[in-house]
């Protein structure tokens, strides 16, 4: 099922790549902006979130938080945000269940994986509610960066 516009966004609490928990609820009264993504260290998935990383400045001015979720580990995690420097969570959706909930995983994906997140963006407002979805089926196409920008002001 499809999540919509106005719906409140499924909560969760995940595991960063510094082992701590991060729960959605930690940011209520912030507008939160969720990059699911497919796997650590490829190439569209590094473009998109070093573009969040490009443009933190900007929404860190806004007072909005940028979540970055995937079902990588916590480790694999660790040394992806440090080799490009991200200065926002990235979280661990190891057993899959926010992929899941927020119906952005793919069941079959290449090299035979199963359970991979599909590449999504989704911006919650200060009351938890859903205020943007974009959930891609093509896992080489990147999110409407412009269109997040402009919902989050």
């Amino acid at each position: 099922m499809s999540l919509t516009i106005g719906q409140p966004a499924p909560q969760f609490t995940l595991f960063s790549s510094e082992l701590k928990e991060v729960s959605l609820s930690d940011f209520k009264g912030k507008k939160v902006i969720i990059h699911f993504f497919p796997a650590a260290f490829t190439g569209t998935c590094t473009t998109q979130l070093c573009t969040m990383r490009d443009n933190f400045g900007y929404y860190d001015g806004l007072g909005a938080q940028i979540l970055g979720i995937s079902v990588d580990s916590p480790f694999t995690l660790a040394k992806f945000k440090e080799e490009n420097a991200y200065q926002f969570p990235l979280l661990s959706d190891f057993n899959k269940e926010v992929s899941t909930a927020y119906d952005s995983i793919y069941a079959d994906f290449v090299f035979g994986m199963k359970g991979v997140s599909k590449r999504a963006a989704f911006v919650v407002d200060e009351e938890q509610n859903i205020i943007y979805a974009e959930v891609l089926e093509v896992a080489t196409d990147l999110p409407d960066f412009v269109k997040i920008a402009e919902i989050v002001k």
